[in-house]
């Protein structure tokens, strides 16, 4: 399978672009800055924004599938860090890349939004909430929300992955599938096995048109 990732070079892309290759797929990285994309086989780079729809359909020629593990950045980790994306930088990507990949011919997409978004909010910490409502984090859950709608909303075979905390833990461990918090998910899940579900999951019928929040189980 030949797979378009976007936000191949965020902390989560590089596990979901080194998962991908070593199960066999080809990925397709469109990024700004392609230069910290390590070159390998297997990998094609495109240099440009998932905002600018020529250099999206650029990328999308020839992909079976999408993975997007795109986010709303900020400077810093600290919850109130100025943004450096545009406040609807998911929802402007998704609203491009829904035609586009049908025009395409690509119905597979997998997507990773955040536990606490939408109905999972009520599920989730108290003090998270509190942070998600008073903090520029709430600003990335706002547009994970938007994005979600969207994809929804769309005639593409898709799959919502929502993690709750992201560590850097490096081992394998196993996941936890919630839907509508059942089972209670966990509090953390690593970025390696958030990655590896994102790509399994596109070859998984059972989960189209899922939103699920994954954890380590």
């Amino acid at each position: 399978m030949k797979i378009l990732l976007l936000g191949a070079t965020g902390r989560t892309g590089k596990w979901v672009l080194q998962m991908a290759l070593e199960m066999g797929h080809k990925v397709t990285c469109l990024a700004r800055k392609s230069e910290r994309i390590p070159r390998s086989d297997g990998v094609q780079v495109v240099e440009g924004n998932p905002a600018n729809a020529t250099d999206l359909e650029k990328a999308l020629i020839g992909c079976d599938a999408v993975i997007s593990v795109l986010n709303i950045s900020r400077t810093s980790d600290f919850p109130w860090a100025p943004l450096r994306t545009p406040k609807h930088y998911l929802s402007e990507v998704m609203q491009l890349l829904i035609p586009l990949a049908e025009k395409q011919g690509i119905q597979r997409i997998a997507v990773c939004s955040a536990w606490g978004v939408l109905e999972t909010k009520a599920d989730i910490p108290f003090w998270f909430r509190w942070f998600i409502n008073n903090s520029n984090i709430g600003v990335a859950y706002a547009d994970h929300e938007r994005q979600e709608e969207l994809l929804a909303a769309s005639p593409l075979r898709w799959t919502i992955v929502r993690p709750v905390g992201l560590s850097n833990f490096r081992k394998s461990e196993t996941v936890r599938e919630s839907f509508q918090n059942q089972p209670r998910p966990s509090l953390m899940i690593s970025r390696k096995a958030l990655a590896n579900y994102l790509v399994t999951s596109l070859e998984k019928d059972p989960l189209i048109g899922k939103r699920v929040v994954v954890s380590k189980g």
